[in-house]
């Protein structure tokens, strides 16, 4: 029997793992209004909440954080605002659930590597940071493995889900409103379906509380095999039954942004499932089943 803590509970990972809750695995998640990463007193009294209810009830207590500043590119300039939710927070909320005796499962990006690779990145290859986003998370990492408390890092990659904003519901705008479309071929990853990650860290916290937690404190959790932006678009496409032919292929430098992506950030399930985890679905895969379990939820 497990409660789980969710700080940045209304987001698209949030809102996943509130929906698996149940009897066996409890999820409280709390959007910023109620749990402000930025704020001690209010990651004090939510953790501590969640430590004495656990107790009183005879359950096991465990935080998983997908509170994130994701703003890529506004990092560049917000950068004490991304530092302070990416970092400073998740610095404060490891040091809490030490105190209280509280294990952390933090969700990390892709963006701490520096995109060079030509291989999946595993879970300890050099991290390099090219953003002020991908330097916050790395920085949030640190504090959390270094805070003392049982927790582990969780990278991830490219997610979305049929909640909020990403790629495949700004695609699926673009398809109403466009004849065609460019999108960068030069930018390889692995798409991760929010529900398929939530479903994943939820495995994890249930190891965790068994008494059985991966020896790795650093986990990569994305789905299964990749594609660049411009192949994912087209597959959004053709989810929505238009023609992916019109989406054409270009390249980073034709679309320059503020902060620099990666440019291959594929990761590694191995030391995932040599934890004997269960590990994500082929992106492909996954993205049929999204439209088909949310049949309007990907409609502009």
């Amino acid at each position: 029997m497990i409660d789980v803590l969710v700080p940045g509970g209304t987001g698209q990972l949030g809102r996943e793992l509130a929906a698996l809750s149940g009897d066996a695995v409890s999820v409280r998640a709390l959007g910023s209004a109620e749990l402000d990463l930025t704020s001690a007193g209010s990651i004090i009294a939510a953790v501590s909440a969640l430590a004495d209810k656990a107790q009183a009830e005879g359950r096991h207590p465990i935080v998983i954080n997908a509170a994130a500043y994701t703003a890529v590119d506004k990092a560049e300039t917000e950068t004490s605002r991304a530092f302070a939710v990416n970092a400073d927070g998740p610095r404060v909320l490891a040091a809490v659930c030490s105190s209280r005796g509280v294990p952390l499962v933090h969700v990390s990006t892709d963006y701490v590597f520096d995109g060079t690779a030509d291989r999946p990145y595993e879970v300890d290859d050099p991290t390099r940071p090219q953003s002020v986003y991908g330097i916050t998370k790395l920085a949030g990492e640190q504090a959390v493995l270094g805070s003392g408390a049982r927790a582990w890092v969780v990278r991830t990659a490219w997610v979305y889900s049929a909640f909020g904003a990403n790629f495949v519901k700004t695609m699926a705008r673009l398809e109403q409103s466009r004849e065609t479309l460019s999108v960068v071929d030069d930018q390889v990853g692995a798409p991760t379906w929010a529900a398929d990650l939530a479903a994943g860290l939820i495995d994890l916290a249930t190891k965790i509380a068994e008494g059985t937690p991966p020896s790795s404190r650093v986990l990569h959790c994305a789905g299964a095999g990749s594609v660049t932006w411009c192949g994912f678009a087209k597959a959004v496409f053709e989810e929505l039954g238009a023609d992916p032919s019109r989406v054409h292929p270009c390249t980073t430098a034709d679309y320059p942004t503020p902060a620099k992506r990666p440019a291959y950030s594929v990761l590694s399930n191995t030391a995932w499932t040599a934890s004997g985890l269960t590990p994500l679905p082929n992106w492909r895969d996954a993205l049929a089943r999204a439209f088909k379990e949310h049949p309007t939820g990907f409609q502009p």
